[in-house]
């Protein structure tokens, strides 16, 4: 079988590549692409602001509890003096979560609980009201050893002979501390993930735009289908896009080693190191699809720049909501908050690259990876109905024979022979 059509043109797999081919070498080998590289340092800057502004919103969507295990009556009396140092003081004093309520002989294991990673508990108060104990990472002992031990002076109120002592237990690490680190790495991919879609994404953009002032359209479009045209300057820009990331990756690597950090000094991801970075390269790859196709059918539908910068307005700042409606869907999991930001076709790489970082499961990474590319295939396929039905209408009206007839009606000048 001939690799060509019948008319003596390329099929539209073999028409994509070859624009995808000419686009990826024009721009890697010109002096645009050194910008290109140097792109990411304002967003970097932006991406630090942003993380000051989310440290609010994280410390209380994970504020951490203290968690308590003593004898029933003495429980409540730590609870009740809690409560009311509370309303006296605020928020200096920590919420308490009773764990258990012991009987007479009865032992808790503080460290096996903060151990487990589970929940929001950063430290177990157990002992006794005259001899409370605080188990603890070491962050929080020297945070809570002073609050403990006058929420436990307040609950032995005239009954106290002396000012109670808090003995404390250190331990690596809690479930609010590995919950806070996992949230980090969640805000942090998120962020990162959110710049690069769309500073790249308006890149082919403008491509398009300056290639429909200077004709070369009509040239390719006379040449390959304007479908494999847009597919093929789609996927050129998410292969330079690909190119750009693995530079920068590099020399965040080399700064890392150089600074002497390694992965293992950061909150490890719920799915794993290997697996965050597959499934982020992934997630990418599905956002910039999706928001490329739109940005190319909107370049084919304006014929200026300031046309262009007019109609992709409305859909940067639409994608702005949806960056901070997936940033809300990760302190909501499993409400109806986060289903809807993961059905969402924009907001679902974002949604569910956080959940790499927060969950364990792989199984919801296969449902969201097969639904993204079901509505990657949708989008391309209507955007490059529109952008072809659009570029090949671009240029002015010819009139045709019947709005001829109709002028010389109207006018009553002769037909032209020819």
């Amino acid at each position: 079988m001939s690799t060509h059509t019948q008319a003596g043109r390329l099929s539209l797999l073999q028409a994509a590549f070859v624009i995808a081919r000419r686009d990826f070498t024009a721009i890697l080998f010109s002096r645009a692409f050194i910008f290109f590289l140097l792109g990411p340092l304002f967003p970097l800057g932006v991406a630090a602001l942003a993380g000051g502004i989310g440290a609010q919103i994280q410390s209380e969507a994970f504020a951490a509890d203290v968690g308590i295990a003593m004898e029933a009556e003495e429980v409540s009396a730590f609870v009740e003096a809690r409560d009311e140092l509370a309303a006296r003081i605020g928020p200096a004093i920590p919420p308490v979560v009773v764990l258990e309520r012991l009987g007479p002989d009865e032992s808790f294991d503080a460290e096996e609980v903060l151990e487990a990673g589970e929940g929001r508990i950063a430290a177990v108060v157990t002992g006794t009201l005259a001899e409370p104990e605080l188990t603890a990472p070491p962050g929080n002992l020297n945070r809570w050893s002073g609050t403990i031990e006058l929420i436990a002076a307040t609950a032995q109120r005239e009954e106290r002979a002396t000012y109670p002592q808090v003995t404390t237990h250190s331990v690596a690490t809690s479930g609010a501390s590995e919950n806070r680190g996992r949230y980090q790495t969640a805000q942090g991919g998120q962020i990162l993930l959110f710049l690069l879609i769309m500073l790249l994404a308006s890149m082919v953009l403008s491509n398009l735009v300056e290639e429909k002032g200077n004709k070369i359209i009509e040239i390719l479009a006379a040449a390959v289908p304007m479908n494999a045209v847009f597919m093929g300057k789609l996927f050129a820009m998410l292969g330079i896009s690909i190119f750009g990331i693995m530079v920068w990756g590099s020399i965040g690597s080399l700064l890392l080693t150089l600074g002497e950090t390694s992965l293992s000094d950061f909150a490890n991801p719920g799915v794993g190191w290997p697996m965050f970075f597959l499934l982020g390269a992934i997630y990418f790859a599905m956002g910039y699809l999706l928001l490329g196709s739109i940005f190319l059918t909107i370049g084919s539908m304006a014929p200026t720049v300031r046309d262009v910068q007019t109609m992709a307005m409305p859909v940067t700042m639409a994608q702005v909501v949806v960056f901070f409606l997936a940033n809300m869907a990760v302190t909501q999991m499993g409400t109806w908050i986060e289903y809807t930001a993961i059905m969402f076709p924009l907001s679902s790489p974002f949604v569910m690259v956080a959940r790499g970082a927060m969950d364990e499961a792989l199984w919801p990474h296969l449902l969201a990876i097969a639904w993204q590319i079901v509505c990657v295939v949708i989008f391309v396929r209507v955007g490059s109905t529109l952008f072809r039905r659009k570029v090949m209408k671009s240029g002015p009206p010819t009139g045709g024979r019947k709005s001829l007839l109709k002028r010389v009606l109207k006018t009553g000048t002769e037909l032209p022979l020819n």
